[in-house]
């Protein structure tokens, strides 16, 4: 059978991107389709902008440091809109990167949105029907609101960047990394932000000694966090909610009769103040409610199931370690398999894909020991088993320390970091090394190549500490801190 194409992308992020280029280079005739942008969640509305976002917070603290350190400074006003419009110039500039690379690759481009109609068609929205020998799915995933009345009225991480204005209060559900980087880039630019956590402690799945002192650092710099804490209700704000909201909280910054509007997202939310429940009893209205209580897998409507290709619990495409569904002629990389939700992840998936299936090497995707980094601030890295992982597995020495950093002592603030390695009792190899500090995303990355490689805690030792830093610490902890 002739086919239109050797390969038919469907999802145009980072990894179907990079999958599409990478046969197109080794010779196979590849199309890509996409219904948003080019570049998708990680370049338009998530990664990127979110970092941007990260350092645009962190200068209020800055400026506050340069005084300590002998400048004279005024305090300024950030705007927003001045931002934004920035913001949205390179985010058109990457999407421009994107496009001009999958040209140069000869990949033809379709701008709109795909679907299954066999195991070897993909239908175009507008009924155009393209036949290809292999279909990668590469949709990724998307926020989704909880499953309660008004929910419609709260927006969602997309909608953060789009917002025509900051809100002055703003009320953020959920304890993951996103609802935690949000609540500190919000806070740094000024607004007041209240974050509702139902679980017993922020960043389910990390290291508990970490997580435990982002949250302390986090409402130090400022965020009223509240945990065990969940919404009950929500409604459109009315004189009678403003009226009698008496603010038994007593933390102002739990909320406040509304100001300006803020954006409208696509659901119609966001579009006013809303009035506010929690479980803990009290009652408040924010200019905006940020609902980051999970993602989903883009996998409605997208004839899958019709065609055999085996869907799982949470929506996500089920793969087998080389990224094939239970359709040969389909596979699928990225967040939409629901496997590890990273940019980086997606992109070595689809590398993989293309080693597999078209040049003849199967290449299954190594998803052991990879480096991560929640950009809260100070922000976390971690690589490797958590203290909690690895003593349920063997027994471990936790070499750990906390201390305030040269720069934000000298500046008079509280800030403490946290540098730690879990490592092996039997073999000595380093397990998980975790970081609490500014820059640890950059540390950990580093880090990562060891943790990696399998260094043992004497390798740290060895190496000659970098004087005076932060990182010197991983290697000059010479006692373990407890065993277990």
């Amino acid at each position: 059978m002739a086919f239109d194409y050797d390969l038919f992308v469907i999802g145009g992020g980072s990894g179907g991107v990079r999958a599409a280029r990478v046969a197109a280079a080794g010779g196979a005739r590849v199309a890509i389709a996409e219904s948003s942008r080019m570049g998708g969640t990680c370049v338009i509305r998530g990664c990127v902008p979110k970092k941007l976002m990260v350092f645009a917070s962190g200068y209020r603290e800055m400026f506050d440091d340069a005084r300590s350190y002998g400048w004279d400074l005024e305090d300024g006003a950030f705007d927003w809109p001045r931002f934004s419009q920035h913001l949205n110039s390179e985010l058109d500039r990457l999407e421009g990167v994107y496009r001009n690379l999958l040209k140069g690759s000869d990949v033809e481009i379709y701008d709109t949105r795909a679907r299954l109609a066999d195991a070897h068609t993909v239908e175009l929205a507008d009924g155009a029907k393209k036949t290809a020998k292999h279909i990668l799915v590469a949709t990724g995933g998307r926020p989704v609101r909880p499953d309660m009345a008004n929910a419609h009225l709260g927006i969602v991480s997309d909608d953060i960047f789009h917002l025509p204005e900051l809100p002055k209060r703003l009320l953020i559900i959920g304890g993951g990394y996103i609802a935690c980087e949000f609540a500190g880039i919000m806070n740094g630019l000024g607004v007041e932000v209240t974050q509702f956590y139902r679980g017993a402690q922020i960043l389910r799945g990390f290291d508990d000694e970490a997580r435990g002192l982002v949250a302390e650092m986090m409402r130090e710099k400022g965020v009223n966090l509240h945990l065990g804490t969940n919404i009950v209700e929500m409604a459109r704000a009315s004189d009678d909610h403003t009226a009698s909201w008496t603010g038994t909280q007593s933390d102002a910054a739990m909320g406040a009769p509304a100001g300006e509007r803020v954006g409208e997202d696509a659901d119609g939310g966001g579009s006013g103040p809303v009035w506010v429940k929690a479980t803990n009893g009290t009652e408040a209205v924010y200019d905006a409610v940020l609902f980051a209580t999970g993602r989903d897998p883009n996998t409605e409507d997208m004839g899958l199931k019709e065609i055999g290709v085996e869907i799982g619990r949470r929506g996500e495409i089920v793969v087998d370690d080389y990224s094939q569904t239970a359709v040969p002629s389909i596979y699928a990389i990225g967040d939409v398999t629901n496997r590890v939700q990273l940019t980086p992840v997606a992109i070595r998936e689809g590398m993989a894909f293309v080693e597999t299936v078209f040049n003849g090497n199967p290449t299954p995707v190594d998803h052991h020991l990879i480096p991560s980094a929640v950009f809260t601030q100070p922000e976390l890295g971690t690589v490797g088993l958590t203290e909690e992982e690895a003593r349920e597995r063997e027994p471990v020495e936790i070499y750990c320390t906390s201390f305030r950093p040269m720069q934000s002592a000298f500046a008079g603030r509280p800030d403490r970091v946290l540098m730690k390695l879990v490592v092996s009792k039997e073999n000595r190899t380093v397990l998980g090394c975790h970081i609490v500090a500014p820059g640890a995303g950059e540390m950990i990355q580093l880090a990562g190549i060891a943790v990696k490689m399998g260094a043992t805690k004497e390798d740290f030792d060895r190496t000659v500490a970098v004087h005076p830093t932060m990182s010197e610490e991983l290697v000059t902890m010479k006692t373990p801190m407890r065993v277990a």
